[in-house]
This record gives structure tokens, sequence and C-alpha cells, in this order.
């Protein structure tokens, strides 16, 4: 009897140089896209942490505006003590709805914020507080065709002379409205504003453009407060010729029908 074995040879083989560098490549491009996902998720919510802290400024805020026995019209603004980083402005202004054609005292209380990529965020909360009555529009009218017509002067309406006013070109006006400079609605010019760009060189900071004037009421507001021509103050004790009143008393009696009327 015979008997036949086969014998089975295993050859053992490698990876090949190629088949290696494709791995390597493949596991690269995984990891770089792993990497960049990751990156925008911390940026996200490092975004959202801000906006968050910008909501909680501006919430406490308008918190203390309802809460206060009485409003006027005003403009406060600074930065949080909490998150330094952080500005905020709060606006009481009258407006005009015209659905019901009335006119009403709202307050605006906003944040702003750097997001990660450098640009600035603003976080606003609006609430109306009261309408006004025509006694009071009528006063708040007559009050301030005077002062805003007196503050006029401070707009400048083309850019052309704008540049001319700040001693630069039109290309220096167009990056500081990159940068946060601020116009009115219209798209007029605020002088202050201007010089303020023209000192810093281009380059506020982040509480001096917070500290903007975005109108004349924000202006008027800016000037009334650090006392450079008010028209309120410097009118307290004269007396208006249509309601026999001293401008002061006018001011005082505004209050408290506004506070009535919120009641």
């Amino acid at each position: 009897m015979s008997c036949r074995s086969k014998t089975l040879t295993i050859r053992k083989t490698a990876f090949s140089l190629v088949e290696v560098l494709m791995a390597v490549a493949i596991l690269a491009l995984i990891s770089s896209s792993v990497l960049v996902v990751i990156d925008r998720c911390v940026a996200s919510a490092a975004a959202s942490a801000l906006r968050m802290r910008a909501f909680e400024i501006a919430r406490e805020n308008m918190e203390k505006l309802l809460a206060s026995a009485m409003v006027k019209e005003s403009v406060e603004y600074g930065q949080s003590e909490i998150y330094p980083d952080i500005g905020w402005q709060t606006v009481v202004e009258t407006f005009y709805e015209p659905i019901t054609a009335r006119m009403w005292i709202r307050g605006v209380c906003s944040a702003q914020y750097n997001d990660p990529n450098g640009e600035t965020r603003t976080v606003e909360l609006t609430h109306w507080l009261t309408d006004l009555t025509k006694e009071q529009l009528l006063q708040i009218e007559n009050r301030d065709k005077d002062e805003l017509g007196d503050l006029s002067a401070e707009l400048i309406e083309t850019m052309e002379d704008a540049a001319g006013f700040a001693g630069v070109d039109v290309e220096t006006i167009e990056l500081w409205i990159q940068n946060g400079m601020l116009t009115t609605e219209d798209g007029s010019f605020i002088k202050d504003n201007l010089n303020l760009y023209k000192d810093s060189n281009g380059n506020p900071s982040e509480e001096e453009k917070n500290q903007q004037a975005k109108s004349l009421a924000d202006l008027k507001n800016k000037k009334s407060k650090s006392g450079e021509g008010s028209a309120d103050d410097a009118l307290q004790d004269e007396i208006d010729p249509k309601t026999g009143l001293t401008y002061g008393e006018l001011e005082q009696k505004d209050s408290e029908l506004m506070q009535n009327q919120r009641r």
C-alpha cells in the first residue's frame, strides 16, 4: 500500500509601500476632518456662551427699567462689571406706532460683544412702556423741536463732506464704517463720531465704540450728561411762553404724567 500526502506551503506577505502610504493618507484626512469639526464645535460653544452673557446683561437692565417708578427720555451706557468684554446701552425714547397712529415710550436694552471671529454682535430687547396723551405729545414735540434743530448742525450728509471734515479720504471713511463707526438711519454722519475715529486713528476702544451716538436724540442725551450745551440744563428756570411754566416744571410734569399713565 502506498500513501500520498500533500504539503501545503503558506506564504506570509506584508503590506506594500503604496498600501502603507494610502492608509496614512486616509488616516490623515479623517483626522483633519475630525479636528475641523471639533474646532467648529468649540467656536460655536464659545459664541453661544457670549450671546447668553449678553442676553443676561440686557435682561437685567430691562428688569431694572420696568421696575423703576418713573421713566424719561434718556440714554445710558457702560461696560459690564461682571463681564468686562461686554458693553451695554439702555435707551428710553418716544416712537410713532403707525397702525394705531399713537406715540409710545419704549425702552431698548442692548448688549454688544465680539464673537470668536472678531465681529461685533448685538443682543437687543425692546419693551413698550406706555403710550402718550396728546398733552404729553405736544409738550415733547415743542421741546424737542428747538433742541434737535440746534443739533442739526452736528450732522454731515455726504461721505465726501465727512471726509473733508475729518481731513481724510473717502476710503478711510469707509474703513471707519467697517470698523464700527455709526451713522444715522438716513446715512448721515455725526461729527462727534467722526472726531472719535479721527483722534484714535480709526481704532477706538470697544467702550468708546459703544458710547457713539446714532441719532440726534442720542447726541442730545449725550451732551446733556456731559454738560455740553444741554438745552434742558441751560433753560431750567426760563419760562415757556406757551404754557407760562418754567422748562424745569414742564419736565417734571412730563415725568409725573408718564408715571400716572403707566399706573
